[in-house]
């Protein structure tokens, strides 16, 4: 009998076998059909275990990054993602890149001092000891070079190690470098926020949406600011030429714009590049304008003048007594420039007289004093998105000796951003309006607005701010076209518990244009040198008050202040329009 007529189940095969097989194969089929099914079934097999290694593989090419970064997370963290950071316009003032960081698994490594000597010798500038303590550890991963260069990926990946490899990580770059550090502030290497805008970052949210595991790359809006990268360029390049011309040991400046509150633009030199975050580290390199307070000189007789008009204690023609120096128990009051005589408080603004201010500070009294400043928004910490600010130094015994000195900005230290928040309030019709770094509308901006003076005081003061840059001590910024109004301060500087005259500290503060003011500037020199030019002179319009007019002339066209010629004096345009322009 032949194979073909054997009969396709075994005699005392069970029944639920002769089953299966009739289900698999039919009824009589021969040995060979059964051969192909099995290799069949094989092939099948095989072919869905390559499919699924195969898919691992696109998966791990596709997504890698987030499967490393979990890997990671047993020793050190892995760079986060972070929004960019933008100006007004658009442009990108911080971004993340993709970079590469050398990582090892200790239990993997086949010759731990091998790779020790191989690793140390490629990057030089790893420590050795700690390389050791770190391969020589029973952790399943350890970090040992976050962010290296390309030729440095290279260089390791030659030396063909096992147990040692590369994650992509987030790191944090800032295409315009220097230009805006102090407001954008810096990361860590974890790409956490540690200072500025960045820091604000993670405040608001960001590192709890990492915690949760919900911000990537994908998912976060950028932050648009309300910075305008052009006229910071401007107004850096102008202080960077006024601090070396004038041998001064820093230079700051702030554009805001007097109807929002918006911080247009925020420098202070010396500044560091925040690609390289150990220049920040340089105690001489922190942000004056909101981390540092200073006395604020002559800049605060607008404040005393403003009271004292808005309370109607002073019109603008009221008579004060400059004729001597003002005898206040062992302290005498001098003027730079004294007159000798009575002088309206226009002439106390204009001529910038120490005397007449303490005057009219002392007809208002102590009281009255403080409670102005502190309406002003002078008398506490200024809170904005930037983490870093300083309270302002009171006097702790407010007395009439320290009404008299505040009155001309001597006695009392405030944050310079502090000072242009109440500047602004003089200028913009007498509304108060928290500083930001964020774009706000007008409209917003009148939300948050409270009213510290009368819209006629705030005409008064615009008009001698004016009247100021036409015959006062801010001449030298009265750039033709911008119809400019401005006060300037000399402040000497307390040195060992005394005020030394030849260190001091200039400031200069300009509204623009002064009949219908959109932006105050704000400039400081830090201890500027006298030169040949001067005269002699370190005062304020020697040179931050030029200093000044320069960037003025360079970031109005940006601001879209368009220049006007032939326009009236200030008592004419300003002040004829005002409801009471006594």
């Amino acid at each position: 009998m032949t194979d073909q007529a054997l009969p396709s189940a075994k005699p005392n095969e069970p029944l639920v076998q002769r089953l299966v097989r009739s289900l698999l194969y039919g009824r009589n089929v021969d040995r060979a059909a059964k051969a192909r099914a099995r290799v069949g079934l094989a092939m099948l097999a095989f072919s869905l275990v390559f499919a699924i290694i195969a898919a691992r593989l696109v998966m791990y090419a596709v997504i890698g990054d987030s499967h490393g970064s979990r890997r990671g997370g047993s020793q050190d963290a892995v760079a986060t993602a972070r929004p960019d950071i933008l100006d007004r316009h658009g442009e990108i003032l911080a971004t993340d890149v993709k970079a590469p960081s050398l990582f090892a698994e200790p239990r993997k490594l086949i010759d731990r001092e091998e790779a020790i000597e191989l690793l140390t010798a490629t990057l030089p500038d790893l420590d050795p000891g700690e390389v050791r303590d770190r391969l020589m550890s029973r952790k399943g991963f350890v970090w040992l070079k976050r962010e290296l260069t390309p030729q440095q990926q290279r260089d390791v990946f030659k030396l063909g190690l096992p147990g040692v490899g590369f994650l992509r990580e987030n790191k944090r770059v800032y295409p315009t470098g220097r230009d805006v550090s102090h407001l954008i502030g810096l990361v860590n290497i974890d790409n956490q926020g540690i200072a500025g805008i960045e820091k604000w970052v993670d405040g608001n949210g960001l590192a709890d949406l990492h915690r949760a595991g919900f911000a990537t790359d994908r998912q976060q809006e950028p932050i648009e600011l309300a910075v305008d990268l052009r006229v910071e360029h401007a107004l850096r390049d102008e202080l960077l030429k006024a601090k070396e011309k004038f041998h001064a040991k820093a230079a700051s400046g702030i554009v805001s714009n007097v109807k929002t509150g918006e911080i247009v633009a925020m420098v202070s030199l010396p500044d560091f590049d925040p690609n390289n975050p150990k220049e920040a580290n340089d105690p001489d390199r922190i942000n004056r304008l909101t981390t540092g307070v200073y006395e604020m000189g002559s800049t605060f007789k607008a404040f005393t003048l403003a009271m004292a008009l808005d309370a109607g204690k002073a019109t603008l023609n009221s008579l004060w007594d400059a004729r001597a120096p003002l005898q206040y128990g062992k302290f005498k009051i001098h003027d730079d420039e004294p007159k000798g005589r009575f002088l309206t408080t226009k002439e106390v603004f204009t001529f910038s007289s120490n005397i007449g201010a303490a005057r009219i500070a002392l007809s208002m009294g102590v009281d009255a004093h403080k409670a102005f400043l502190a309406k002003m928004g002078q008398l506490i910490r200024l809170r904005t998105e930037l983490p870093e600010s300083a309270s302002p130094i009171v006097p702790r015994h407010w007395g009439e000796l320290n009404t008299v000195t505040i009155a001309f900005g001597h006695g009392i230290a405030v944050a310079p951003l502090q000072a242009v928040m109440g500047i602004d309030a003089l200028a913009n019709g007498g509304y108060l309006i928290p500083p930001t770094f964020l774009k706000r509308s007008e409209a917003d901006a009148m939300k948050l607005a409270k009213r510290v003076i009368k819209p006629e005081t705030s005409d008064k003061m615009r008009f001698l701010m004016r009247l100021n840059a036409e015959i006062g001590t801010a001449r030298k910024a009265d750039v033709p076209g911008y119809y400019i109004g401005g006060k300037t301060g000399t402040a000497e500087k307390v040195i060992n518990g005394r005020y030394a005259k030849k260190k001091v500290l200039n400031l200069f503060t300009a509204i623009l244009p002064a009949d219908k003011p959109q932006y105050q500037l704000l400039v400081m020199l830090d201890e500027p040198q006298a030169l040949p030019e001067t005269h002699g002179f370190i005062t304020s319009g020697w040179n931050a008050v030029p200093t000044g007019g320069a960037v003025i002339a360079r970031i109005a066209p940006l601001l879209g202040i368009a220049p006007r010629f032939n326009l009236p004096p200030s008592d004419r345009l300003i002040l004829a329009a005002s409801k009471d322009n006594r």
